[in-house]
């Protein structure tokens, strides 16, 4: 069984930066496509971003698009997650998860995953 910790979290001033981590312990991430989430104060958790195993596939929501960046260090059993260009509606609790299955069919929709971590807030003043 797999468990994550997020971290990294924080308050920054619009148009700043934050780099989150995700980190396994119990088994190796390199075994699963990892996805990061996020959720606001009375919203849904809507999905930021994916990359495939080896890092070679990386997926994102129109929302974050050319500002975040996903990657992973499998030597580090870690995921990150690169947030620049910051804006206050990036603000909510990120969550990294894996993938239940070995496929990024509809990889978007939280239902495909699992091993949640705890998450890490982000708040983004204007």
């Amino acid at each position: 069984q797999v468990q994550l910790i997020e971290s990294g979290g924080g308050l920054v001033q619009a148009g700043g930066s934050l780099r989150l981590s995700c980190a396994a312990s119990g088994r190796t991430l390199s075994t699963y496509f990892m996805g990061w989430f996020r959720q606001a104060p009375g919203k849904e958790r809507e999905f930021v971003a994916a990359i495939s195993r080896t890092g070679g596939s990386t997926y994102y929501a129109d929302s974050v698009k050319g500002r975040f960046t996903i990657s992973r260090d499998n030597a580090k059993n870690t995921v990150y997650l690169q947030m620049n260009s910051l804006k206050p509606e990036d603000t909510a609790v990120y969550y990294c998860a894996r993938r239940k299955t070995y496929t990024m069919d509809s990889y978007y929709l939280a239902d495909g995953y699992t091993s949640w971590g705890q998450g890490t807030q982000v708040t983004v003043s204007s």
